[in-house]
């Protein structure tokens, strides 16, 4: 016989379940959007700052140094930050799936036949 109260439950769970996971991504994509808007203004900080020590030297070889090191930063700079928001990511993938994990857990018992 179906019970109607079972199911109900059943659904409210699902339902706040899912609330719960696009509560977190929500927040991690807000985390990723705010780290990404840091770096920018940063790099573009750092792209001013050098066209200005740029527009000041006096001789190639100081030139082709500032721009050496400037490259040098800039890659690093990227590099890290690359680095910083694939650890982000990968933290909002593990607290996307969190809610899930204990659901799905039983429905793989559930359906996995006895020996």
């Amino acid at each position: 016989m179906f019970n109607f109260d079972e199911a109900s439950k059943k659904s409210k769970e699902a339902a706040d379940t899912m609330l719960k996971g696009y509560s977190e991504v929500a927040k991690g994509f807000q985390a990723i959007a705010a780290e990404s808007a840091e770096y920018t203004k940063k790099s573009f900080q750092d792209t001013v700052a050098h066209v200005e020590a740029l527009a000041g030297v006096k001789s190639v070889e100081t030139a082709f140094e500032l721009q050496t090191n400037f490259v040098k930063a800039a890659y690093e700079g990227f590099v890290a930050e690359a680095t910083k928001l694939n650890e982000m990511y990968v933290d909002l993938a593990k607290a996307a799936y969190k809610p899930y994990e204990a659901p799905l857990s039983r429905a793989s018992t559930a359906l996995t036949p006895a020996a």
